[in-house]
């Protein structure tokens, strides 16, 4: 017997755990789009918009539902105040990205009422964003926030985790005179690269565009590779900042840096390779904690906003670190299995509260 449409969505576990997946479709503009909400429980779902040339319409769906599970986890942890969602535009090259069709998701995101807030993401810039603000007022990372382009807080973050990594493994925290590999130089790896330069790390660099490998080569003095081979660099700090899935069994064993700490979403393969990084005694910096700081730079925005208020709480990405690191020590745990661990007691403890009202 065939099973019906409405078995294959709520028997779909993957479906099952979210709160609220919705199919976006506008016509006059060629608009495709999926916003997932995968929880409220700690406030609004916030998360950003992607936009991509997916293989299919399951890939889609896959990304975002992925994504949206993972915002979740990085606002709780992150103490943010927000839950997690996530939403990806179907690119169609044929369509490209009119102005129109922004402003018509953004009317789909109003439709929420404040469930979803939204920001840019991959193939979403912070022009875009604006664009849709004429629509919506559930969008962050827009200029009148004051918070400003989340991409170098992201880096900022991402750099205090590489310290907090450090001085666990190797009881320092500085960087000069070690290597790092940064995989990926878009807005926020080109920003770590910097950062990283000018505590004096030795960098190793890869990315897709060759005029991004030869900027940070020129500017950083840095040594470049093939993003191919980037995982396997001789090097003290794999940080890949780039798409995700780079850590998994094929390239897990080829890693020769004693700690991966990056930028990049959604690093591991699947939930075995945390287990994996462990067994060849890697130190992994769980990819929605130590990229954080985009998200706590944006949950800061609006008419009170304080800069240095928001770096410190960025800063804390490194704290929160050391205290996984720890712990997954003591219980003989992975890093990423511990980080899950912390956001579904915070989650949890806010189910029960919200039913204690």
């Amino acid at each position: 017997m065939k099973a019906s449409p409405v078995h294959i969505v709520f028997g779909n576990d993957a479906l099952a755990d979210h709160e609220q997946v919705v199919f976006v479709s506008d016509k006059p503009t060629g608009l495709k789009a999926i916003i997932a909400i995968h929880s409220t429980a700690l406030g609004p779902a916030m998360g950003g918009t992607r936009m991509w040339a997916y293989d299919s319409e399951a890939a889609a769906l896959r990304d975002v539902l992925n994504l949206a599970r993972g915002m979740t986890y990085k606002n709780a942890l992150a103490d943010s105040g927000f839950g997690g969602g996530k939403a990806v535009i179907l690119a169609d090259r044929a369509v490209g990205k009119p102005p129109t069709l922004l402003r018509a998701f953004a009317r789909h995101v109003d439709r929420l009422a404040g469930r979803f807030i939204t920001a840019e993401d991959v193939g979403i810039s912070l022009a875009d964003v604006e664009e849709m603000r004429k629509e919506t007022r559930h969008v962050r990372g827009i200029a009148e926030g004051r918070a400003g382009d989340p991409s170098p807080h992201t880096a900022f973050g991402v750099y205090r985790g590489i310290a907090a990594a450090l001085e666990h493994r190797l009881g320092r925290r500085k960087l000069r005179g070690l290597s790092v590999c940064v995989q990926g130089l878009g807005h926020v790896g080109m920003a770590l690269a910097e950062l990283l330069h000018d505590a004096g790390a030795e960098l190793v660099v890869s990315d897709i565009r060759q005029a991004a490998v030869t900027e940070a080569c020129e500017r950083f003095g840095a040594t470049a590779i093939t993003s191919e081979a980037a995982h396997a660099a001789e090097c003290d700090v794999y940080a890949p900042c780039a798409l995700g899935g780079v850590l998994n069994e094929h390239t897990i064993p080829e890693i020769r840096a004693g700690i991966v700490a990056g930028a990049a979403n959604n690093q591991l393969g699947n939930a075995r390779d945390g287990d994996r990084l462990r067994d060849c005694g890697i130190l992994y910096a769980p990819d929605y904690v130590i990229n954080a700081g985009g998200v706590i730079s944006i949950s800061h925005e609006g008419p009170d906003f304080d800069m240095g208020f928001m770096r410190r709480d960025v800063a804390r990405i490194g704290e929160t670190l050391s205290h996984i690191f720890q712990r997954a020590e003591r219980e003989d745990r992975t890093t990423s299995n511990v980080a899950d661990a912390i956001a579904e007691e915070k989650i949890r403890s806010a189910h029960r509260r919200a039913a204690s009202a």
